[in-house]
């Protein structure tokens, strides 16, 4: 039976959240940490990092908050910044196609955020209430997006209508009446950041999904409200056009219907073109060598992407010609494919320059609810192979499987962690809503203290900004 909005995020308690839905949450706590740990390494994230100690300084009225991998302690929206921008900058995390865009990369570190503010104050919380805020944070996100998708003529990034799922968390938190809550997600909605998606696509920056300003703005939202100032109300949840993406809440859950997980770090829109020459490369024995064209068939969006030729790593996360070409060249688009030697590998380039990429009017018309796309390869000895149409591995309906899941975890998270802490993090993600109040508090020192190997992730941090630069 479906609920009225303020009594879902006032009221939800974990007994009430399906276990596919806890189970989804545990594995997104999982992925989005290994995302955080490899993110911290890059040139974005050592900049939002000095940003957020130099602008966004604590408070004794709500807590001071230690950002995420770094361990110094400033407000919780700047918490939720720095976090964002260190999640975001590495395009593995979390996501759902038909509301066109991630809801962990804003409300995993606003969580964060605020837990860790709140225990600032001697009020600490529990794995229960953690998994409860995030089905709270995601499932809210979920439906702003998509009635902001379907009302709004304009692509907004991610950023737009996180800040209203991280409001409504941020609310329950600080245990908001009806009321607040409803002015907080107001002013979230109002206030955060309406980015076009497309501007970012077309010029590929530091920018990405704009979970940056749209984390804190839903965390500054909460505050706001709670302090009395006023916004309500928020057309994506009370507007006419939004009863319709409402009127399940409680009784369906899009974080089931929807959430997917990357298998590379790059645009979600390339993936199908890579699974599809991943394939016809393996299942035909070829190397790069043995290609004389590749042709890359997939939606109108998709095509925006292009980038034959990138100069930094912003603009290949946002390409789709260079990774299929990485899959041709390397048969693998992994951490190492993230260093910025990469966009100089001489095969790499090679493969890119032979590569062609159209629309097509059917895989436009389709790609909605999932991404499509096949690929065209022509051998040097005349031979003409084409792949079935393929959507993404990983979609609700085709799975990573939890060793998957497990293995990129650890992929990124073992070199900036250590293997035992991440270990000891896959099995605390694994139980997370059992974890006490002293073992979450475990789980969030090796989550947002300095690791380490954070000398390491300097130099990493130096390469990356050199290369960006030198571009």
């Amino acid at each position: 039976m479906a609920v009225a909005f303020a009594d879902f995020v006032r009221g939800l308690r974990l007994e009430d959240i399906p276990e596919d839905v806890r189970r989804i949450m545990r594995r997104s706590f999982l992925d989005t940490i290994g995302v955080a740990a490899i993110g911290s390494t890059t040139a974005n994230s050592a900049i939002a990092r000095r940003c957020a100690d130099a602008l966004w300084r604590s408070s004794p009225d709500v807590g001071s908050a230690r950002m995420l991998l770094d361990g110094r302690r400033v407000s919780p929206a700047g918490a939720a910044f720095m976090g964002a921008a260190t999640i975001d900058a590495i395009d593995a995390h979390d996501g759902s196609t038909p509301a066109r865009g991630h809801a962990g990369s804003a409300v995993f570190p606003s969580l964060l955020a605020m837990l860790d503010a709140q225990a600032s104050l001697g009020q600490r919380l529990d794995g229960r209430a953690l998994l409860t805020l995030l089905a709270i944070g995601y499932e809210t996100s979920y439906r702003a997006g998509l009635t902001q998708h379907a009302t709004c003529a304009d692509y907004h990034t991610s950023g737009a209508w996180t800040a209203v799922g991280v409001a409504a968390m941020a609310a329950r938190m600080l245990d908001a009446d009806a009321n607040i809550l409803r002015h907080a997600v107001g002013i979230a909605e109002y206030h955060g950041p309406r980015s076009q998606m497309m501007r970012c696509i077309d010029h590929p920056t530091m920018l990405r999904d704009g979970v940056a300003w749209g984390a804190p703005s839903g965390v500054t939202a909460a505050y706001l409200a709670s302090m009395g100032f006023t916004g309500a109300p928020a057309i994506t949840i009370e507007g006419e056009a939004a009863a319709p993406f409402w009127s399940d809440l409680g009784a369906a859950w899009r974080i089931v219907e929807h959430t997917h997980y990357k298998r590379y770090p790059v645009c979600r829109w390339a993936h199908p073109a890579i699974d599809a020459v991943r394939e016809l490369m393996t299942e035909n024995s070829l190397t790069s060598k043995d290609l004389a064209n590749v042709l890359i068939q997939t939606f109108h969006y998709a095509t925006r992407l292009a980038g034959r030729d990138p100069l930094t790593l912003d603009e290949m996360t946002y390409a789709i010609i260079y990774p299929v070409a990485t899959m041709v060249a390397r048969g693998r688009i992994g951490v190492d494919e993230l260093r910025p030697d990469v966009l100089l590998d001489p095969e790499i380039r090679r493969v890119a320059a032979l590569t062609d990429l159209v629309e097509t009017d059917h895989y436009t018309k389709v790609s909605i609810d999932k991404r499509w796309a096949d690929v065209v390869l022509t051998t040097t000895d005349g031979r003409v192979l084409q792949s079935s149409p393929k959507t993404p591995k990983g979609d609700p309906d085709d799975p990573l499987s939890d060793a998957e899941i497990s293995q990129k975890f650890h992929a990124f998270a073992d070199p900036i962690l250590g293997r035992g802490n991440a270990q000891e993090i896959e099995t605390a993600s694994n139980a997370l809503d059992s974890l006490s109040a002293s073992e979450l508090e475990r789980v969030l020192s090796l989550v947002l203290e300095r690791p380490k190997s954070a000398i390491i992730a300097d130099a990493t941090v130096r390469e990356r900004g050199a290369s960006a630069v030198a571009a």
